[in-house]
């Protein structure tokens, strides 16, 4: 079947454009679906304040359900990729029936387990009497939308991966248009509130869904959806590559509960909220600059995994300068911007001068060191594309050890404010070691080829 990408004889430079920018546009829309909500949570009328503190508490817990998509869709994308690349299309198709059966487990599981618990969990992440009530309004009614999350971000990554880069934005885009055309009507309109935002996530995420599937079981892709008894040996492979990514997004998470607690905990009864409010707005920042970067450096592992697969090691190299080039002149854009436009974004979420001031500040601060993180998530991500997910996960494991460590000395020290100087400590240490690992190991890797019954990822 034709796609939209030639992945084996395409140039590499417009290739990489053509995978890169789609992603990075459907990463960037898939944004709004947070900060829409957030905008709007902040601007309701009285109770805004304290109901974007509550919704900035679910934002972490929510996006740790989310990371369980890319868990599988990460892990089944590389491989199918290596296998397309080897022209083993019965390998790939039993992938792809893999990863949707896995996915429909998940959110089974997730469900099961985070209902019961979702009160006392909303206040070890930070939630106080007064914000609890909105907190868990909304982290309610979006669990029961987890099936569609899940199986509309992770299926999708199928959709990338055998070039298909358009339809993955699309995808992405119905639910984002979607959300922002709801979003007013529920809470406003019809008086729902924080329950409105949630509700218009979760109904755009089922229009997402429907979408996805309905594509992958139509006859464009050359790998089709035909849900069939997945068996143990591919559900291990899709795990192990996956694991990686899902740590990332996963410890990123716990990082910013961990934020929460520490800003509540530091900042004391008089300060604690606030300094939550502003983490929301903080962090709200952060993701239009991480997604899109994730969706350059994501998307584009297609192109590293089937060349990898098909044995072609120049191509390789070439891509990926590619991909870190734009990874960095994408953060580059970012760290003006955030100087810049900073506090125009900021009231687009409060008009409180105070929230404004402490903001800003906090903005400038994390984003110093965010040219390095685009270089970290381009040869992260790289590793993981190509199947090397011995060097994947510990180069992930060192960045986020390193953020820990700071993010609960600094505070301790120096007070609350200091826990925005831990970002900037891990993207400069973190980056650094992935750097010199790359230069050391990539030219002995590219020097073998996956056998085509090899299990991977691969191991050196």
């Amino acid at each position: 079947m034709k796609t939209e990408n030639d992945l084996r004889h395409d140039s590499i430079g417009p290739l990489v454009l053509r995978i890169a920018l789609p992603s990075m546009l459907a990463q960037f829309v898939s944004v709004l679906y947070s900060i829409v909500d957030r905008m709007y949570i902040g601007n309701i009328p009285e109770a805004g304040t304290l109901a974007l503190a509550g919704a900035g508490v679910c934002g972490p817990t929510v996006t740790l359900v989310a990371a369980f998509s890319f868990w599988i869709g990460c892990g089944g994308a590389p491989l199918m990729s290596i296998r397309l690349g080897q022209r083993d299309e019965r390998a790939a198709e039993r992938i792809m029936s893999c990863c949707f059966f896995l996915l429909l487990l998940f959110s089974a599981v997730l469900l099961l387990l985070l209902l019961p618990m979702r009160l006392p969990l909303l206040r070890l992440f930070g939630a106080s009497d007064v914000t609890l009530p909105y907190a868990a309004s909304y982290f309610t009614l979006y669990l029961l939308g987890t099936p569609f999350a899940l199986l509309a971000s992770g299926m999708n990554q199928l959709i990338i991966c055998q070039g298909f880069a358009q339809i993955g934005m699309k995808s992405v885009l119905l639910g984002a248009v979607l959300n922002i055309v709801l979003d007013p009507i529920l809470i406003f309109q019809l008086g729902m509130g924080v329950r409105g935002a949630a509700l218009a996530t979760v109904l755009s995420q089922l229009a997402s869904c429907l979408y996805v599937l309905r594509f992958l079981t139509g006859p464009k892709p050359s790998i089709r959806l035909r849900p069939r008894r997945p068996d143990a040996d591919t559900v291990g492979r899709v795990l192990l590559m996956g694991v990686s990514p899902f740590l990332i997004i996963a410890l990123d998470q716990v990082m910013l509960i961990s934020m929460n607690a520490l800003l509540q905990r530091y900042g004391g009864p008089a300060r604690g909220d606030f300094f939550i409010t502003c983490n929301t707005i903080v962090q709200s920042f952060m993701l239009v600059i991480t997604m899109p970067l994730g969706g350059i450096s994501g998307g584009t592992q297609s192109i590293l995994g089937y060349n990898f697969g098909a044995g072609k090691p120049k191509r390789v190299l070439l891509a990926q300068r590619y991909i870190l080039a734009l990874c960095a002149g994408f953060t580059a854009v970012m760290f003006l911007l955030a100087r810049a436009a900073g506090p125009f974004f900021i009231r687009l979420f409060n008009g409180d001068p105070a929230v404004i001031q402490t903001t800003h500040w906090a903005i400038c601060i994390e984003t110093l060191a965010i040219v390095p993180l685009g270089l970290q998530y381009g040869l992260v991500d790289g590793f993981t594309g190509m199947g090397q997910i011995q060097y994947a996960m510990p180069l992930s494991f060192w960045r986020k050890g390193v953020y820990f460590t700071a993010l609960f000395l600094l505070p301790a020290c120096f007070g609350a404010e200091a826990v925005f100087c831990a970002e900037p400590i891990c993207d400069l240490l973190g980056t650094a070691v992935s750097l010199t690992v790359y230069l050391r190991c990539i030219g002995r890797l590219l020097h073998r080829r996956p056998a085509r019954d090899e299990k991977l990822p691969c191991r050196s």
